[in-house]
């Protein structure tokens, strides 16, 4: 397959690649698009034959349900029911990285929600996303655009690389301000539920309900045997092409253990990348160090981490050691995304 490829700024919302690439959509094809989470790979989500077309080019499991981007809250075609709940999560949050999990409607095909009853939907804030699903006129049902199990992209680069020849056009725009996928909510139960988090913190969705709450398969390896209730919780995620370990503890034992650690692989001939803070990357003194931002902002550890992950792929590496962050905050959306990279992989110290 041969495909297009496009870098569109801001402020050119009704170029013409923008509006072939809308076109492309509307017709059955796929498109790879910029948003604030990560760049996502979009089908006509109304089109079972487009969307099945989605999960044969990223070798998705096929029980792994997509999310469906619109460019609106006119969302009353796509579910049957909208809660209280969720219409106030739409008015405080939307557009933005927050995917609402509701009743869906017979209009939605099967492969969509992979066999579910419930569908995730989202209304990015990214304007060339919204833009092409408004001139596309149809949902897209979009997952993170790599193949997968490999670190979500966040940049134009990553998403050639993963999937040019695969799709038929990938539009360009700046690098995800979020750099994590969105946070999920199902809204369908109560108290409400966090099935995967994000930019969308625990804290912030407790200023809607209190009540909201973190399903604990986030926090643990979910079980095989388990059908997924959104994306993101079931299998691998994100991992580079060596092993990675998850050092945890408080940060001076981290960095001591790394330290030891770092001694016998340089011992054994073992090359050794560590994922480390700007706090701490001049503690390390053997190795590949790279910083993912600084613990005084945790955005800027959540803006990296996924570029940073996939720039190991391209050192000489035999294994990664990454620190750990305490699970507040956003701080709980990156540990889920490190401890899946990882396999779950975790040294306490």
């Amino acid at each position: 397959m041969k495909t297009k490829i496009v870098k569109i700024e801001n402020e050119n919302l009704l170029d013409k690649a923008l509006i072939e690439a809308a076109t492309i959509l509307k017709d059955g094809g796929l498109v790879v698009f910029p948003t604030e989470t990560v760049y996502g790979l979009g089908a006509n989500a109304l089109n079972s034959k487009a969307v099945q077309s989605i999960f044969e080019a990223k070798g998705r499991p096929q029980d792994n349900p997509l999310i469906i981007h619109v460019a609106n809250k006119n969302i009353d075609f796509l579910v049957s029911e909208i809660t209280s709940f969720a219409k106030k999560l739409m008015d405080k949050f939307w557009p933005g990285p927050l995917t609402l999990i509701m009743k869906k409607s017979d209009i939605v095909p099967n492969v969509t929600s992979a066999g579910l009853e419930t569908v995730g939907i989202r209304m990015p804030s990214n304007l060339i996303a919204r833009q092409l699903i408004e001139s596309a006129g149809v949902p897209i049902a979009a997952p993170s655009a790599n193949l997968s199990g490999k670190p979500s992209p966040t940049t134009l680069e990553s998403c050639v690389e993963d999937l040019k020849g695969r799709v038929d056009f990938i539009i360009g725009g700046e690098m995800s301000k979020v750099g994590l996928e969105s946070t999920i909510v199902d809204c369908t139960v109560d108290p409400p539920c966090v099935l995967r988090p994000g930019g969308i913190t625990l804290e912030m969705l407790k200023t809607v309900d209190e009540r909201v709450y973190i399903d604990s398969a986030i926090l643990n390896n979910m079980n095989q045997n388990e059908k997924p209730r959104a994306p993101g919780m079931k299998y691998r995620h994100y991992a580079p092409n060596v092993p990675m370990k998850i050092i945890s503890g408080d940060l001076d034992n981290i960095v001591e253990y790394i330290n030891k650690m770092c001694q016998e692989y340089r011992n054994n001939s073992i090359k050794v990348g560590i994922i480390a803070t700007e706090e701490t990357k001049n503690s390390y003194s053997y190795g590949i160090i790279k910083s993912l931002g600084t613990r005084k902002d945790l955005n800027t550890v959540s803006y990296n981490l996924f570029n940073t992950l996939r720039s190991f792929n391209n050192e000489d590496v035999d294994l990664i050691l990454g620190e750990s962050f305490l699970e507040e905050g956003i701080g709980i959306a990156i540990m889920n995304r490190l401890k899946k990279a990882a396999g779950y992989d975790i040294i306490k110290v």
